[in-house]
């Protein structure tokens, strides 16, 4: 450690600190526009300039290294009046535009230019003009005569997105920051260039002219479109969600969040979204009320069980879903004497129910993993804020391993990070692929093999890049739970995790997957699993919060198979499976809804409606909770979404990753459904801006 004294205050920090670093742990601000504490120190700005006792000239705070016995002031008259000198370089060109920027009231340069700027200009030359590019469907370049070049925009694409899609070109007065050859920035992650952006020059395209910063009003939340878990800022105006930026949280998202979990607001006031119960008469659609409809269910569900018995009814539900709507859809089935009802919508295995199956290690140690083998995903844009952290850690030394198909890998730039062994094969061969590289570990440790394999070269690199190393991680990603063989990759990442002292567990694919594992929303003594309900056999079918067309394995087909029924019930914010479903339910999307997610890493967390239902729309949890009660179910009479958690809390299953004990390897298996980056959720793909990005017009990949 390290000691200086900065203002008069004695100061301790790790040696190799900078004078930034000593200023943010003793409390004490310093004005910086190019300095992050996410990304690499650039210095470029200067704002940050501080007096360094017997140093010549005011030393930038953000590259300076601490001393022992340094002196700072921050504060000085020579401090501040280098500070206000670099302030007014930094306005000469800087457009007076602040009435109609949309950075106005958030601004850095704006909050600072009051305590250091000058209150005229003693430039009178005219003011420098840098011309708008179009960069996508997210983020607005409209204005780049305010860009100050901190660069940080730079360094976010190049040290935490992984894709250096900004650059700067030029030098002085003409320097520009701007795409390569007019390209697009198309990064899973391009959002958070506007939250570090110090000043207007990047802003929100859908945003844009919508709302002033203090005119919205900010409730916190919880990201509903992958397993990370984000914790958000959700910012409202007039009942309607604005805008959405991340909430820092250190052990969950830093202070990142996904494109799609900062636009997909969209959908929430987009045109589809439904507003009252409707029921299909005579082939036609009509709107009802909640009473009328509510009754049809419940007298359509208890004649179908009397006439059909309670095997014919099923619900397919999404682990989109909160876990208090997916106790409740499993009260409700269950209280009708029916054990259908599953959230594996897009699995091609269908295992017992042997327990709660997660990441297996905590989100924040994906950072400083010293080896991973990635089995089975596309881990960029399947799970954009867990691919941040493992970039990070390969930075840092880390050699990361894969297994996967090559529409997953298809370039050597396809992760944005680089990969030191990586196995392209067919969905059928990743079993096989994973007992090579098992036999590989056991020939190198001098123990008996699981099954057969071939040491090959590749699962020899891959066997001693996983015996290397301390802290290491064995992740199946979303094609690896979907799969035809996924109890035998579960087994085979177990015993490769066990002998060479790794992690294992699933980056899962939904907001809720854990959570839905963990209230059993899925076949508990025998029901029917998501692949069965959908051959046709159903009588009554709920679908809570899924449209089966595009989240489930059938695909297309499951349109037909449920267009059997005599009664297929739809509940969802949208008008949302129109052909063959018979009544319509409005349900709350989480933001306007209370309840909780559970990540993958298992931590639970529950969030508050941030404006209120629109129109006749009604939380999930009330709408299932009626319908119990009109069919007489007992033990569902929650008043509050807190007591079904507690309910659910007490009641859920407690237990660890189950193990495969036969590992028995196939021929030909049938590749594993997995949704595209846009296309993970009905929210995501009703969201415009984020259908027009290059991801979302790429082609499904099987």
């Amino acid at each position: 450690m390290v000691e200086i004294e900065l203002d008069g205050q004695k100061v301790e920090v790790v040696e190799g600190s900078m004078v930034m670093h000593a200023a943010e742990k003793a409390g004490t601000y310093i004005p910086h526009f190019c300095y992050h504490k996410k990304l690499s120190i650039a210095a470029n700005c200067r704002m940050c300039l501080v007096e360094v006792e017997k140093a010549p000239k005011p030393m930038p705070a953000c590259a300076t290294p601490v001393t022992q016995g340094m002196i700072v002031r921050t504060k000085s008259d020579r401090a501040i009046a280098a500070q206000k000198s670099v302030m007014e370089f930094l306005l000469i060109n800087h457009p007076l535009d602040c009435p109609i920027c949309d950075q106005g009231g958030e601004c850095q340069l704006q909050d600072l230019a009051v305590g250091y700027g000058g209150t005229k200009s003693r430039y009178e030359e005219e003011k420098r003009v840098v011309f708008h590019k179009e960069v996508g469907p997210l983020i607005s370049m409209e204005e780049m005569s305010r860009c100050i070049h901190c660069t940080r925009c730079v360094r976010f694409g190049q040290e935490v997105a992984g894709a250096m899609e900004l650059g700067m070109s030029h030098r002085g007065e003409h320097a520009e920051i701007e795409t390569f050859l007019g390209q697009t920035i198309d990064s899973e992650l391009s959002g958070n260039m506007i939250d570090i952006c110090p000043v207007g020059a990047l802003t929100s395209k859908p945003f844009r002219y919508h709302a002033r910063t203090w005119e919205l009003s900010r409730r916190k939340s919880v990201a509903a479109h992958d397993s990370s878990g984000a914790n958000l800022i959700v910012q409202v105006k007039n009942n309607q969600v604005m805008r959405v930026v991340p909430l820092e949280n250190e052990d969950v998202n830093e202070c990142w969040i996904a494109d799609r979990d900062r636009f997909s607001y969209e959908a929430l006031n987009g045109p589809e979204r439904l507003t009252q119960p409707m029921l299909k008469q005579g082939g036609e659609w009509k709107t009802v009320d909640w009473q009328t409809a509510l009754e049809y269910v419940a007298n359509g569900l208890r004649n179908i069980q009397r006439d059909h018995g309670a095997n014919s009814i099923g619900a397919l539900v999404s682990p989109h879903s909160t876990v208090e709507e997916l106790y409740l859809a499993g009260a409700l089935v269950r209280g009708l004497g029916s054990d259908n009802i599953d959230h594996r919508l897009r699995n091609a295995e269908f295992g017992a129910a042997e327990g709660v199956r997660t990441l297996g290690t905590s989100v924040a140690s994906l950072s400083t993993l010293q080896r991973v083998l990635v089995v089975g995903s596309n881990l960029r844009k399947d799970h954009p804020l867990f691919a941040l952290r493992v970039r990070h850690a390969v930075r840092h030394g880390a050699a990361v391993n894969l297994i996967t198909d090559k529409a997953a890998f298809s370039h050597a730039d396809a992760w944005a990070m680089p990969v030191a062994n990586a196995v392209l094969a067919d969905a059928f061969a990743w079993a096989q692929t994973l007992a090579d590289v098992a036999t590989a570990i056991a020939a190198e440790k001098g123990v008996a093999a699981p099954c057969a394999g071939t040491a090959s070269a590749q699962a020899q690199a891959i066997a001693k890049s996983l015996l290397s190393g301390e802290r290491k991680a064995v992740l199946l990603g979303n094609a690896a739970a979907h799969h035809a063989n996924a109890s035998t990759l579960l087994a085979l990442a177990n015993w490769i995790a066990e002998q060479t002292g790794a992690s294992v567990g699933y980056l899962t694919e939904a907001a809720n997957t854990v959570g839905a594992q963990w209230v059993g929303a899925q076949p508990q003594t025998g029901g029917k699993h998501a692949g069965q309900m959908l051959d046709g056999s159903l009588k009554a079918a709920i679908l809570l919060n899924t449209e089966p067309e595009f989240d489930t394995a059938a695909g297309a087909a499951s349109a037909a198979a449920l267009d059997k029924a005599e009664m297929v019930v739809t509940l969802s914010p949208f008008k949302a499976n129109m052909a063959f479903s018979d009544v319509l339910l409005p349900i709350a999307p989480f933001t306007e809804t209370s309840g909780s997610f559970v990540n993958a890493e298992g931590r639970l967390q529950s969030f508050h409606a941030v404006v209120k239902p629109l129109a006749e729309t009604r939380p999930a949890w009330k709408v299932l909770r009626v319908l119990a009660n009109l069919l007489d179910i007992p033990g569902v009479a929650f008043e509050t979404s807190q007591e079904v958690l507690a309910r659910a809390t007490a009641q859920a299953m407690k237990a660890s990753n189950a193990t495969t004990a036969v590992i028995h390897l196939s021929g030909t298996s049938p590749a594993p459904a997995v949704a595209a980056i846009y296309q993970l959720d009905s929210i995501v793909r009703r969201a415009p801006s984020l259908q027009l990005t290059a991801d979302a017009r790429q082609e499904v990949a099987p």
